[in-house]
């Protein structure tokens, strides 16, 4: 058998014959140039639509990446965005909680002011009822501050009930507005008695009922109610309300009428507690007004 020739060829050979080749045609283009141009015509006529082609692909490809680029950088900068607002909005959230804290305290601290001369705790709403209103809730202090049961309980302008449960660290308080509450009131202005009624019922139309007043008693809306002496366990002279609607009963013995409390009890939060006793009455109340605290 005839073996085949092997031909080895180096690298930098063809390197030269291929710089010789172009150099060759290079020339030959600038010599022959007027003989070429129907071929270089031809070739630009096949290249040309592919060129055209390749361009628009890759400009097609190219304003792809950019929109992909520009879309990831308005996602990145849209969840940034969000976290700025989620933080402002948490910011603003607790800067109107101070607000309302500070509100809140400002009021307690008037109402301070307006009962001096009673020594007082304050105490912050961690318990209620599970309807709207704050008939009755349980506050964070108890016989460990000084609390016990009967002493009265302040917020907003005025009463807001007593403390019905002292325990070590905390307490009850039943609100003026509570179905079980009967308090003994009197007119600022005539002195004039009344019994203050608790309802539930009434206090959705913001009012309650007023009871019990004399029928020469000379009042009229908007006329303040506070504690009455009579009271056998609320300090005299605490604002309860306002009265309005008032009206001659049936009898033609008495008048009744409805009271706008002073404290808004559908929103309640902190409180103050009067921390002195009233001193037990010696004449014992009418069967009748058992129930009036």
């Amino acid at each position: 058998m005839r073996r085949r020739a092997k031909y080895n060829f180096n690298p930098k050979h063809l390197l030269i014959i291929g710089l010789v080749i172009c150099i060759s045609l290079i020339l030959i283009s600038f010599r022959f140039g007027q003989y070429l141009s129907p071929v270089r015509n031809a070739v630009g006529s096949a290249i040309t639509p592919m060129q055209k082609g390749i361009n628009i692909v890759g400009t097609f490809i190219s304003d792809k990446i950019d929109t992909f680029q520009n879309m990831k950088k308005l996602i990145e900068e849209n969840e940034n965005l969000k976290d700025q607002v989620n933080i402002l909005s948490y910011e603003n959230k607790l800067l109107l909680q101070n607000k309302y804290e500070l509100d809140e305290l400002r009021q307690l601290y008037e109402l301070d002011q307006k009962y001096l001369d009673y020594p007082k705790v304050a105490a912050r709403i961690i318990d209620k009822d599970t309807n709207n209103w704050y008939n009755v809730f349980t506050i964070d202090k108890g016989t460990k501050d000084g609390l016990a049961v009967d002493m009265n309980v302040l917020a907003g302008n005025g009463l807001v009930g007593i403390i019905t449960e002292a325990y070590y660290n905390h307490s009850k308080v039943r609100a003026i507005i509570d179905d079980k509450s009967a308090v003994w009131g009197m007119f600022l202005k005539t002195s004039d008695t009344c019994v203050v009624q608790g309802d539930l019922k009434l206090i959705e139309e913001g009012k309650i009922h007023v009871k019990f007043i004399s029928k020469d008693a000379d009042i009229k809306d908007g006329y303040e109610v506070v504690t009455a002496h009579t009271s056998p366990k609320y300090l005299q002279g605490i604002l309860i309300g306002y009265v309005r609607d008032i009206k001659l009963d049936s009898n033609n013995m008495t008048k009744t009428a409805y009271l706008t409390p002073a404290v808004d009890f559908e929103r309640l939060s902190e409180v103050l507690i009067i921390t002195e006793l009233k001193e037990p009455l010696i004449k014992e109340e009418p069967e009748e007004n058992s129930l009036v605290e």
